[in-house]
């Protein structure tokens, strides 16, 4: 147990990375020791806003530094090398979604920090959403309104300026719309109704000609889910599975069909129906992503200073389920056949 507040540097200073240092900064548990990212003057300008030092090379700033934690917003392909050096320095790692581009780096990930008892975790803001925490206590509390059908939706309005390149390449970025947009989504499925038995993907890319979509990565998919002979599910995602309604952010629903009520939750409302769509129930949330990125730092550096008291609430382990879901959605996409996420699971 330590009372000294914990070193930190953040690699990536993009919206999410400023998002993570406007947290870290507000939180007596961190002191903020260096920020890293590629554009040299982004990191001189976001350094002297923070008072701290500036780094371009991310080898570097592991290098020189001698920190407690690495927060890590940059890209998987910018920085899986360095991640793996600061995990052999013993840098305890807070990595914002997806924390790998496939399932086996994300093992590798895993197994690296284990066995340099190393805590890697992923920041997972959507498991300190009121509303997805208001549905996880009722099918908790109610375990005998379990669903028959789950319709589930996650992505991104169309960006009004073109994004980067690298998105649209598979080595670089890993996959698609299901990969970056679906992380929290999937995650939810999987807290309320387990890893789904099979998944089966069709995805598609708007990329003009057959050869072209093969270096391309997927804009939109579905995905259908099989739990058991009593439940099933659809999975949407991309452009087309959200609404416009809120320019330029991400949005998610969830509904899950039981026998007497139907459970509906998106980024801010809960709401239960009884089966013939009369409203039961209305939960109406004012957090915002910048609280709920809050409560995840708080929750990483509370369980690094007191362990025995603040169990973490997204350790990187956990999250091998999501990758696994991933995985099998992409292996399908790929084969035609439905595919098992528990036979990848058992890789780990």
């Amino acid at each position: 147990m330590r009372e000294n507040p914990l070193k930190i540097a953040v690699l990536g200073l993009n919206d999410t990375g400023r998002s993570l240092l406007d947290a870290a900064k507000g939180l007596d548990c961190f002191t903020i020791a260096a920020v890293g990212d590629n554009d040299a003057n982004l990191a001189q300008q976001v350094a002297k806003d923070y008072n701290c030092a500036a780094y371009d090379d991310y080898r570097r700033l592991i290098i020189q530094n001698q920190l407690d934690c690495l927060l890590v917003a940059a890209p998987i392909h910018n920085c899986a090398e360095y991640l793996k050096l600061a995990i052999k320095k013993k840098f305890h790692i807070l990595k914002l979604p997806p924390f790998a581009r496939n399932f086996s780096e994300a093992a590798e990930f895993v197994k690296m920090a284990q066995n340099e008892g190393v805590t890697l975790a992923a920041a997972n803001p959507g498991r300190f959403a009121q509303s997805a925490l208001a549905a996880r206590g009722y099918f908790l509390q109610n375990p005998a309104q379990q669903p028959f059908l789950i319709l589930a939706a996650a992505g991104e309005p169309t960006p009004s300026t073109p994004r980067a390149k690298w998105r649209d390449d598979p080595m670089l970025a890993g996959g698609g719309a299901i990969l970056y947009d679906c992380w929290e989504i999937i995650d939810q499925i999987i807290l309320n109704f387990g890893l789904p038995q099979q998944v089966y993907c069709v995805a598609g890319s708007t990329a003009g000609d057959r050869q072209q979509r093969l270096y391309r990565t997927e804009d939109s998919a579905i995905i259908t889910m099989k739990f058991g002979d009593a439940m099933s599910g659809n999975l949407l995602a991309g452009h087309a599975s959200v609404g416009q309604s809120l320019a330029n952010q991400q949005q998610k629903w969830l509904i899950a069909q039981c026998q007497d009520t139907i459970v509906r939750c998106d980024d801010k409302v809960f709401e239960i129906a009884d089966s013939r769509g009369q409203r039961l129930r209305q939960d109406e949330f004012a957090d915002d992503s910048s609280a709920r990125m809050k409560m995840v730092l708080e929750n990483f550096g509370s369980h690094l200073l007191w362990p025995d008291k603040n169990p973490l609430v997204s350790p990187a382990a956990d999250n091998l389920k999501i990758m696994a879901f991933i995985e099998a959605a992409y292996l399908s996409a790929r084969t035609g056949m439905p595919e098992e996420p528990a036979r990848i699971l058992k890789i780990a």
